[in-house]
């Protein structure tokens, strides 16, 4: 609870600001070990640190939040389903999706274990959305074919939002290493297509 003045301003402000429904990504890639929101080793700490937050913010007059719960694809350093703080605390489950590890088809990044599919069944399970807060290339360059598979996948499932990361070497504006992979961007999320 030290934070909880912080979480309170937080609320306060976007409120103020006539954001009260914005939608909050707490704890980034919490089954990875490289971030200080990380979930391991104690996920039971992790989900109540979750929920004080949630229902400090929630407790300010005018809010409408929304709490996004987003996970690094994949297994990573802890099963990302450890860390699922509850359905009254979550109203968005969101996956970030990078075309990694190098070489292997986008089936693989639909089958692996807490992979795509993964994502797809824990949400209908827990009746939420589905986000991808936070995706694009990585391993594989440019790669027009990724951004054409995830329109396929995000356009197919029960999506809420998606927002492409758009730095190097994950971009297609800002690198412009990447130039068919931001035409099919273009061409597949353009302001006239979901």
């Amino acid at each position: 609870g030290a934070y909880d003045g912080h979480f309170r301003e937080l609320a306060r402000r976007l409120v103020g600001e006539r954001v009260p429904d914005t939608i909050l990504v707490l704890g980034w890639e919490m089954n990875g070990s490289v971030y200080s929101s990380r979930c391991s080793p104690d996920p039971a700490a992790w989900k109540a640190y979750w929920r004080r937050i949630v229902k400090t913010m929630r407790s300010v007059k005018g809010a409408r939040f929304r709490f996004d719960f987003t996970f690094a694809r994949g297994k990573d350093a802890i099963p990302w389903t450890r860390c699922y703080p509850g359905d009254d605390v979550v109203d968005i489950i969101g996956a970030d999706s990078y075309d990694q590890p190098g070489g292997v088809p986008f089936a693989h990044h639909v089958r692996e274990p807490y992979g795509l599919q993964d994502h797809v069944d824990f949400a209908r399970l827990h009746g939420k959305p589905m986000s991808f807060p936070e995706w694009g290339l990585f391993r594989n360059s440019d790669n027009p074919d990724y951004i054409r598979a995830m329109h396929r996948w995000i356009t197919s499932h029960d999506v809420a939002y998606q927002t492409i990361s758009d730095y190097c070497p994950h971009g297609i504006w800002q690198c412009i290493a990447h130039p068919r992979s931001a035409v099919a961007y273009r061409e597949l999320f353009g302001p006239d297509r979901r």
